[in-house]
């Protein structure tokens, strides 16, 4: 395949009619990156700073391989929101594109069809289908024999060094092996360090164009903000929030965050929407076009908010504090694109290291697990879904479908309608590596507490953490001068954050269905819970900004028992008082679930709560097995449901009424402890159970 000399020309004319300006013109690493696709059909690896241009060096090569009749561009992309700002620029540049995901399902085969007649020139998939069967045998054969290039955008999700990992991600390399010669691929990101940039290198093959350029965000100004306080923190950001410029979006390290910043900010006169992983998909795609249009001053958003190339921002404030400096240096560049300033601000907080031990904690499993989940499926023969192994694997859904996902890759397992079989090839546990990983991130969480405490340039510290050769002081942070950021907020500005804190109050939502498959143990439960708990009530999530604090403290293992503290003592008898009207009929007596941990905390709590209602202590959820540990079975509810059914019984100590029982603990995880101790309740007559406890897990 040859194109004319004037292909740069060619080219730029591309260029002009996908950003719409007639001065627009190629940086010379563009170019190279394009001539290298397109004439050479090379492999390239693109690690650019975001807003320099990765997406035109893939839709300018697209259409100069279309115009040399090549197959269709295929395009791995893991942002959903990416995805739709990629084709609505593609379609302004004459670029026919569609997208393959999991919220198109019922477009998938008109889709196909049009790839098929040649009237697609760019087709984005999400990772997760390369993973999906149907997809995997029926699409994507057709689609690696066709095409005319493949692109991995935030190609550092390939390396498991990378911040952001992904599994679905491992199969790309087993992708690059099954192409036909001949078929370009570019590989880009915006965060990969030395180390990732090379693993990633190595999966693409060999004779790999390595383009890497300065990483320096110019637009940027840095700022750390120390305030000690959750109630000073969000005092702050209600009053100083209009003095941003533009639209931006407010990050959080959890969904729970997410809806209580939110709420504060609207309280205050802020146009703001939560935005998390649970939020539905069309929900999603409304509050980025309000973002993006300027009708919302803000998105309070976790990480799953990951805005596209077209996003013009102007500030970017973290609520707390990534676990890496590469993920926040991700972050923090939704912002500055289109525009000449734009504020960066973080907030540190103390419960910032629990959170990060929490998804630290989600590791890949030990070995005993892994060799588990094999033997299981060996044994089985047939496919086994995901909920039916749940029952011999003591792992959450998400870390079970995770280690499956790399077993896939490695050819330990195949993942096939109906489920997942054994392949029978030998697997090697490379504890080494997973260690070698584990050390990596925390070496990534002690850098990311350096960058908060360093009074050295910001932006530098970044970049150096991106093994960025250019790293030199920006003269835009706060460190070096160029952003002050008032530190004080008004008294009624703190009151009223401090008092939106302190209310307090979670409901409990009741579990609906019992777990899959727990015949495969011995229980014979399955379909809807008809006598189950109401929905209930606790003082706070363990994550909340405001009584999450006491409540980590009070209920971290290793802590010492004794009596409700008096705060909490309050705020129990102010979720009372917020919660009585809704009952449906007021509690005749009072139950609590035996602890072994807290026995005292959760006795205390019970005696309070039946002397203040005038109530009798009716019955007891009694530990008759503690062989079986408090904490069994958390990760998956099938396994819970089995240790918890052996770990306790009923025991009653006054005759029930027939009436209403308030049901007292001190936390709630998974919620099937609440509810079989409410179905026990329901089966020795009470009319219904209300689960109180003083905190959720999240």
């Amino acid at each position: 395949m040859t194109i004319a000399t004037s292909a740069r020309d060619e080219a730029e004319h591309h260029l002009r009619a996908l950003v719409g300006r007639e001065d627009a013109r190629l940086h010379d690493d563009q170019w190279a990156a394009i001539e290298a696709l397109v004439v050479e059909q090379r492999r390239v690896l693109v690690v650019q700073k975001t807003g320099w241009g990765k997406s035109a060096v893939y839709f300018v090569a697209t259409a100069l391989l279309r115009g040399l009749g090549a197959g269709p561009t295929v395009i791995i992309s893991p942002l959903l929101a990416l995805m739709r700002n990629q084709i609505e620029a593609a379609e302004r540049a004459g670029i026919r594109a569609a997208t393959i995901n999991s919220t198109n399902i019922e477009d998938w085969q008109a889709i196909r069809a049009r790839v098929e007649a040649g009237e697609v020139d760019v087709l984005l998939v999400s990772p997760e289908r390369l993973n999906n069967p149907t997809f995997r045998d029926d699409v994507l054969p057709q689609l690696t024999e066709t095409a005319g290039l493949l692109v991995v955008d935030e190609a550092h999700c390939i390396s498991d060094w990378g911040h952001d990992f992904r599994p679905d991600y491992r199969r790309i390399r087993q992708m690059l092996t099954t192409l036909p010669p001949g078929i370009p691929v570019l590989a880009t990101t915006a965060t990969a360090n030395s180390r990732v940039t090379g693993d990633v290198a190595e999966q693409l093959g060999t004779d790999v164009l390595v383009l890497r350029g300065s990483l320096d965000r110019e637009s940027l100004h840095l700022s750390v903000l120390p305030l000690e306080r959750p109630e000073h923190r969000l005092a702050w950001l209600g009053e100083h929030l209009e003095e941003f410029e533009g639209s931006g979006i407010i990050y959080t390290l959890t969904v729970a965050a997410t809806q209580e910043v939110a709420e504060h900010l609207r309280a205050r006169g802020h146009a703001v929407a939560a935005y998390s992983g649970q939020t539905e998909a069309t929900e999603r795609l409304a509050l980025e076009q309000d973002l993006l249009a300027g009708r919302l001053k803000a998105l309070v958003a976790t990480s799953a908010l990951g805005m596209g190339f077209d996003a013009r921002l102007g500030f970017v404030v973290n609520l707390g504090a990534p676990s890496s400096p590469v993920a926040y240096y991700q972050q923090v560049g939704r912002a500055g694109r289109g525009t000449d300033h734009a504020k960066v601000v973080l907030m540190p907080a103390q419960e910032d290291r629990d959170i990060w031990r929490y998804f630290a904690s989600l590791a890949f499993p030990p070995e005993q697990h892994v060799r588990t989940t094999l033997r299981v499926l060996a044994e089985n023969g047939a496919a086994m879904s995901t909920a039916s192994l749940e029952t011999h694997v003591d792992l959450s859904r998400t870390r079970l479908e995770t280690m499956l996902k790399v077993l896939d890759v490695d050819g330990a397992v195949d993942r096939v309608r109906g489920g997942w079989t054994a392949t029978g090839q030998e697997w090697a546990y490379d504890q080494e590596r997973y260690d070698r990983v584990a050390a990596a991130r925390r070496d990534e969480q002690a850098a990311m507490l350096a960058y908060i405490a360093t009074d050295g340039c910001r932006m530098r510290f970044l970049r150096e953490q991106l093994d960025d050769p250019d790293a030199q002081d920006c003269g835009r942070c706060d460190n070096c001068g160029g952003l002050s950021l008032p530190g004080q907020v008004s008294e009624a500005a703190l009151a009223e954050a401090g008092e939106r804190l302190r209310r307090p109050g979670v409901t409990l939502a009741p579990r609906k269905m019992w777990p899959s498959a727990l015949a495969n143990l011995g229980i014979e439960l399955k379909g809807r819970i008809d006598k189950g708990a109401e929905p209930g009530r606790a003082v706070g999530r363990l994550t909340d900004l405001g009584h999450g604090q006491a409540l980590r403290a009070l209920l971290r293992p290793g802590a010492d028992d004794g009596p409700v503290p008096r705060p909490l003592v309050d705020a129990v008898l102010e979720v009372l008082g917020d919660w009585h009207p809704e009952w449906a009929a007021r509690p005749t007596g009072v139950a609590y679930v035996e602890s072994a941990r807290r026995p005292q905390l959760v006795r205390d709590l019970a005696d309070g709560l039946a002397r203040y209602l005038h109530l009798p202590l009716v019955a007891r959820w009694q530990i008759v097995d503690p062989d079986v540990a408090p904490g069994q079975g958390v990760a998956n509810s099938a396994q819970r449901v089995a240790a918890v059914g052996r770990r306790f019984d009923l025991a009653i100590d006054q005759p029930l009424d027939g009436g209403p029982v308030l049901l007292v603990d001190d936390l709630m995880g998974t919620g099937w402890t609440l509810t079989m101790a409410a179905r026990a309740l329901r089966a020795a007559g009470a009319s219904a159970v209300l689960p109180l406890t003083l905190g959720v897990e999240s």
